[in-house]
């Protein structure tokens, strides 16, 4: 068992979303099962998100530099050697090539966590990308030890989706079971037309659970539209049991970010939503290679185009096991495990 502390740069507010601090929990986590202990550095987080974090048992040090900056690199590495850190982690779309140049020349071991190869170079000791798209292509400019972890080999999972090893998904016939969820914050507050969508269909026998994260500035109005449909319709906050309700369900709609790995990871026939640009490639690749069905962007494709797709999916049992048995293939629940024993190994040389 390794010791020693992983530092991790990620942040979480309602613009952004909790996606990138989601994942690194999901890290932060198998690094804490193979002996270490975990530290958060955040700017203004969420209070559903350091709570959770603190609940982790990790430490959330409050960051008061511009995220991305020169200075907040500048306390990154004050506060990697302060704490021996053994490994920092940067994962945002805010961090660029001068941010992880800082970071090494303070002489740290950086992984740095990407999704579209959107900085101009990359200097930090390991590149991860867990999309199903990743290749070498996206990072022609990296320093010669720059090390790749790419795909969904490198899936980063949540303890409570590894107590799910084994579960088989049973398709049913007529699917009647949905969950719905747009992110952990929403801002364009999508969920709402989901709830509209959902009710319109006349589905006889529908059970909707809709997921609002703590970081959703709309609760009052979601609530007060769950209040207004007429049964079978109920809305969970903030939830930490989100494989069980993912077993639960016989179709998802989500918005088309990080959940698509935890989708995957339990099989769950799905319609993606693209709420954001940086979220199109992932939704793509994964209706391309039969893993889902994807909506083209936001609430107007909800609006217009959802209800066929979902009455379609619910009618269907076929093609629900084929979605089902193509996302199953596409991620296993080892992938936080491998980017530790990696993590590990390279600090042991």
């Amino acid at each position: 068992m390794g010791e020693g502390t992983l530092l991790i740069r990620a942040d979480a507010n309602v613009a952004m979303g909790t996606g990138h601090v989601v994942r690194c929990l999901a890290l932060a986590q198998a690094w804490q099962d193979s002996g270490g202990n975990a530290v958060f550095a955040m700017a203004e987080p969420l209070p559903s998100t350091r709570e959770r974090l603190l609940a982790e048992g990790m430490e959330v040090v409050p960051m008061e530099a511009l995220p991305g900056s020169r200075e907040d690199a500048g306390c990154v590495a004050e506060l990697a050697n302060h704490r021996a850190a053994a490994w920092v982690v940067v994962d945002g779309y805010h961090f660029d090539a001068d941010y992880q140049r800082a970071l090494k020349a303070a002489g740290l071991q950086v992984l740095f966590v990407d999704d579209n190869g959107h900085a101009s170079y990359y200097a930090a000791d390991l590149v991860l990308n867990q999309n199903v798209y990743a290749d070498e292509s996206l990072y022609p400019n990296r320093q010669p030890y720059t090390r790749l972890l790419l795909g969904s080999r490198y899936v980063l999972l949540r303890r409570e989706f590894h107590l799910w090893q084994g579960w088989k998904r049973v398709i049913a016939p007529a699917g009647r079971k949905v969950l719905v969820c747009m992110g952990g914050s929403d801002a364009g507050n999508v969920t709402a037309v989901a709830i509209t969508v959902l009710r319109s269909i006349g589905v006889e026998g529908l059970e909707v659970v809709v997921v609002a994260g703590g970081g959703n500035p709309h609760l009052e109005s979601l609530e007060a539209a769950i209040r207004s449909c007429n049964g079978g319709f109920r809305l969970v906050k903030d939830v930490v049991n989100m494989p069980e309700l993912m077993a639960w369900a016989d179709v998802m709609l989500a918005a088309a970010g990080s959940i698509c790995w935890e989708i995957c990871a339990m099989a769950l026939p799905a319609l993606l939503v693209v709420t954001a640009s940086n979220q199109s490639h992932a939704a793509q690749r994964l209706t391309e290679l039969g893993a889902a069905r994807t909506l083209d962007s936001g609430t107007e494709a909800i609006a217009t185009a959802a209800a066929p797709v979902l009455l379609s999916l619910l009618e269907s049992q076929s093609s629900r096991q084929r979605l089902s048995f193509r996302a199953r293939e596409l991620v296993d629940l080892a992938g936080s495990a491998r980017v530790v024993s990696v993590l590990r190994g390279l600090s042991e040389q």
